[in-house]
């Protein structure tokens, strides 16, 4: 019974992790701050501008593959919040856009 129960969180819990590293050039050596886990449901509304690294979810059997976004959130919590976001750094992207994985 218990394990019937069980089952359906680890299946959401599963789907929510990240399968893919981010890429060596953005990753954490790039200065990004990694997302903890439990993510944030209920964010505040204040601009504190952070420039994110979304996973897009392709995976590509050919390199390079456009696997991941810079993105601008509002503030580190609401871009945490979404869940195909690896981490974040203060201030708005320079640039935004896809970001070729490994």
């Amino acid at each position: 019974m218990i394990r019937a129960l069980l089952a359906p969180l680890l299946v959401l819990a599963v789907s929510c992790s990240h399968d893919a590293e981010p890429p060596a050039a953005t990753g954490a050596a790039g200065g990004y701050v990694e997302c903890v886990v439990p993510r944030m449901e209920l964010c505040t509304r204040e601009y504190l501008p952070v420039c994110a690294l979304r996973d897009l979810g392709i995976r590509c059997v050919t390199q390079p593959c456009d696997s991941w976004e810079i993105r601008t959130f509002a503030n580190a919590c609401t871009a945490c919040a979404d869940g195909a976001v690896y981490g974040w750094r203060p201030g708005e992207c320079e640039e935004e856009g896809v970001v070729h994985g490994e």
